[in-house]
């Protein structure tokens, strides 16, 4: 079974003749690690900065930063939300690995912006289980990174929250645009 909405031209014959798009993804790694060279990189970025990031498809974010292999620690999740596990991750980041910049991405066109917390509802619903968790959901993008970089700055166990700042990647230009924390 293919699990994926939108697998490139002629991926789902190769997945077929593979098996699963896990069994794929497995092959690929093989040929990745044949020819695979230990960078000798360090855990602790390279410049410093952690990125925090929706885990949309759509989203390339090495080169649309212009960041190599090294450069960044980057956290990514659903909406790009600053959660109490991106705390933990951002903690963890700049008091053992040296990080001191935050660089927050959220996008244009955010599948988050279509769902609302009745989705926890639904999900309670369907397994008996209502999830801990919020879905985080929003309708201003621009807002959301506001109150995502309110939440890092407020943080008891971040260090260094003088160098916080958001953008909206606009998924069809690739261009970032800086949002005013105010």
């Amino acid at each position: 079974m293919t699990t994926s909405a939108s697998v490139p031209a002629g991926s789902e014959d190769a997945i077929a003749r593979v098996g699963t798009v896990t069994d794929r993804v497995v092959e690929a790694n093989k040929a990745y690690a044949a020819a695979f060279t230990d960078p000798g990189l360090d855990a602790a970025p390279a410049l410093k900065v952690a990125v925090v990031a929706c885990m949309d498809a759509r989203l390339d974010l090495y080169p649309a930063l212009g960041l190599q292999l090294g450069d960044c620690h980057t956290i990514r999740n659903a909406g790009g939300v600053v959660t109490d596990d991106v705390i933990r991750s951002l903690t963890i980041s700049q008091r053992k690995l040296g990080t001191r910049s935050v660089v927050l991405v959220h996008h244009t066109g955010c599948g988050l912006e279509t769902l609302t917390e009745d989705f926890r509802t639904e999900l309670e619903l369907e397994v008996g289980q209502r999830p801990a968790w919020a879905v985080e959901s929003f309708k201003d993008v621009d807002q959301d990174v506001r109150q995502s970089m309110r939440r890092l700055r407020t943080s008891p166990f971040l260090l260094h929250t003088d160098d916080v700042r958001g953008f909206v990647l606009d998924v069809r230009t690739g261009l970032l645009r800086e949002i005013d924390p105010a």
